[in-house]
């Protein structure tokens, strides 16, 4: 298998994608993960670069443009994709694994499609709000004896292992800055990270 470059010499800083419109300023740091780590350690490597492409792709923009909906009638915006994120970390690991009785950040009815309309809010209040959700999640991780330590997930009613939870916020975060590319190009045209 070969390796992208990002990965190739382990961990260090990975540039920010060029606009069309000129070079843009990185302020977000993002470490490539260590190419022979123990499986915990990649994971929550893994976990952080994802973590960090998310945070790049929001890079040098102002709040309407966060705000901007990819194309109508999906609502989806990169703020959405923040505040979602937010919802995805406090759920998997202060609710599943850490057993809080907690809501949502953004619905006391459990409604997690409330954080993709980010029609009002801000880089701040999101930002804040994800940023705060992520330290909880790394604390619990942190805390945790191994990767096997299971939890029980009640919508899917099954027991889930940490393992699964770091596997699947992984998958989350991906699958997500898929979408935040298409939106930060649409918006300025930059392409990469």
């Amino acid at each position: 298998m070969i390796l992208p470059d990002a990965y190739r010499r382990g961990p260090r800083l990975v540039p920010a994608g060029a606009s069309r419109r000129g070079e843009r300023t990185v302020t977000t740091e993002r470490i490539g993960p260590p190419l022979t780590g123990g499986e915990r350690e990649t994971l929550r490597a893994f976990l952080d670069y994802h973590r960090a492409t998310l945070a790049m792709k929001c890079d040098g923009l102002s709040d309407e443009e966060l705000r901007r909906q990819s194309s109508p009638p999906s609502t989806l915006s990169l703020l959405g994709l923040v505040r979602h994120m937010a919802e995805v970390e406090r759920t998997w690991f202060r609710k599943v694994v850490n057993a809080e009785d907690i809501p949502l950040v953004w619905s006391d009815s459990g409604d997690y499609q409330v954080a993709y309309d980010a029609g009002s809010s801000t880089r701040a209040e999101a930002f804040a709000a994800w940023q705060r959700e992520v330290e909880h999640s790394r604390r619990i991780e942190r805390a945790a004896e191994s990767l096997d330590v299971t939890a029980h997930n009640a919508r899917w009613g099954e027991d889930v292992s940490l393992r699964l939870v770091m596997l699947h916020l992984i998958h989350e975060y991906a699958r997500h800055n898929g979408h935040a590319d298409l939106l930060r190009e649409a918006i300025d045209g930059t392409v990469g990270a």
